[in-house]
């Protein structure tokens, strides 16, 4: 099935199924189910929506394909992941390290390679098209993300229970923007529209995300396998009396002012009398690294700015601070990835870094003179090395824990809801005192049908689809569904 998601960046993708496993595309309507076992008992099914895909090294990328690879790794239950298909002037934009696919086979390669390396198991790969009354359980992996121009049919109508992970602090990113106040205002109300319309649960990864309906508040993600090991090895090292952190601080992030480059080039630039002896190193690559670059230069300190790599690159091995000052971010990926490699991360008293304050090795600061007081102090110290509890409680197996409770999969009802028409809105009621919500879902899909979009001839023939023909205006006919 066929589904477009709509892109805050302005690139539009359009969604192709893969599973985790063995990331086959779907060739027909309705979407790909992969069992991952060969019984054929009656399973929980989980089908797994994102907005991003690898080699994009995105958090939405990343941790929805970890989430759907640890959820199928007992067997217990069946695991479909849903990620985007770009055509290739969009992957020429948006991947990094010139990497393109000409074919949905060759990313499927490239994504599964990446998974089976970083986690060291495999999976079987058994098909079957997965009609609309065995639809069962579906995680959108950011919900108003996934639904600001939903035109599939309704999630709660084609799944037994929906549920939301909201990974985006996008009021805050808007905040910045111009009108960015009177942006976020609006942009508030409609998440809530939205996200009340489509998911029966939210999981919000902390309290820097904006309250939804239905909501609760627990960090479901875990961080890549490697970066535990190289924090085993480094604690090994420790016990053995060596320096094993002869660097001093640096960070990594996307190369934009909102994610973090601002609030640190200010606390280095108002504090560079006390921080005189500190070398930071700045990783990353974006649209403002030419800025970033010269408003380095200007420091009396020793920055250096160097291109974006792979945090688990040996090169970050031995640096013994993390600095992260954002306060954008909803639970840092790469404050996590720091952790666990058994360094000291230094970041901001935000509610985004409220589950790090378990670790001894996180330090916090609430202003520039407490920022100056958690660095110095960092670069004297030895960081304390991980409890295997501390280790545990940042991996995936723990996150996957936590999101099994968080969702509460094991209370969704057995008896599965009436299977709907086939049309978007069947159930519709014109008495909207009686369905408020089907009306809602209505004014919704009216409201943005006209800025929905077909697959274009190119995209229809890379996936092995019939090329679709031109149509004037729209129809409320039924299309690809979103699943």
């Amino acid at each position: 099935s066929l589904y477009f998601l709509p892109r805050s960046d302005g690139v539009a993708v359009q969604a192709i199924i893969y599973y985790v496993s063995g990331f086959i595309s779907v060739r027909a309507l309705n979407y790909l189910a992969i069992d991952l076992n060969d019984g054929m008992e009656e399973k929980q099914h989980i089908a797994i929506f994102t907005t991003a895909s690898l080699p994009w090294m995105t958090g939405t990328a990343v941790n929805p394909l970890f989430r759907a690879s640890y959820l199928a790794k007992d067997g217990e239950k069946k695991v479909t992941l849903v990620i985007p298909w770009l055509s290739m002037k969009d992957q020429e934009y948006l991947y990094p390290n010139k990497i393109t696919f000409n074919l949905p086979s060759e990313q499927e390669k490239y994504v599964r390679e990446w998974l089976e390396e970083r986690t060291g198991f495999k999976s079987r790969d058994i098909t079957e098209i997965i009609p609309d009354e065995e639809a069962d359980i579906v995680v959108l992996e950011e919900p108003e993300h996934l639904t600001w121009y939903h035109h599939g049919k309704r999630w709660k109508a084609k799944f037994r229970f929906v549920i939301g992970v909201v990974h985006t602090n996008y009021l805050e990113y808007v905040r910045r923007e111009k009108n960015g106040r009177l942006q976020a205002f609006f942009l508030k109300y409609i998440n809530s529209w939205v996200v009340n319309i489509y998911c029966h649960k939210v999981i919000r990864l902390s309290a820097a995300t904006q309250e939804l309906p239905r909501s609760v508040i627990c960090n479901v993600h875990g961080v890549n396998p490697k970066f535990l090991e190289i924090g085993m090895t480094k604690k090994d090292q420790q016990q053995l009396g060596n320096k094993v952190f002869p660097k001093d601080a640096y960070y990594i992030g996307k190369m934009v002012w909102s994610k973090g480059y601002k609030e640190l080039l200010k606390l280095l630039r108002d504090h560079q009398k006390e921080l005189k002896e500190l070398e930071v190193d700045l990783f990353g690559s974006g649209e403002d690294s030419g800025q970033i670059q010269e408003a380095a230069k200007k420091l009396e300190l020793v920055v250096r700015v160097h291109p974006g790599r792979d945090h688990a690159d040996p090169l970050f091995h031995d640096y013994k601070v993390f600095l992260n000052p954002s306060t954008t971010d909803v639970v840092c990926t790469t404050t996590a990835e720091a952790l666990a490699m058994g360094k000291i991360v230094v970041c901001a008293d935000h509610p985004s870094n409220d589950f790090f304050k378990q670790f001894p090795n996180c330090r916090t600061f609430e202003d520039g003179d407490g920022f100056v007081k958690a660095t110095c102090k960092a670069l004297t110290d030895e960081p304390a090395p991980l409890t295997d509890a501390q280790r545990y409680e940042l991996s995936w197996e723990a996150a996957t824990e936590r999101f099994l409770r968080a969702a509460e999969l094991d209370n969704v009802p057995a008896r599965r809801l009436k299977k709907t028409p086939s049309k978007l809105f069947g159930s519709t009621s014109l008495n909207l005192s009686r369905n408020l919500e089907d009306a809602s879902a209505l004014v919704h899909f009216v409201g943005t049908a006209l800025l929905s979009s077909q697959p274009d001839e190119e995209q229809c023939k890379e996936l092995g689809l019939d090329v679709p023909a031109r149509k004037h205006g729209f129809t409320f006919g039924k299309r690809g569904t979103s699943g």
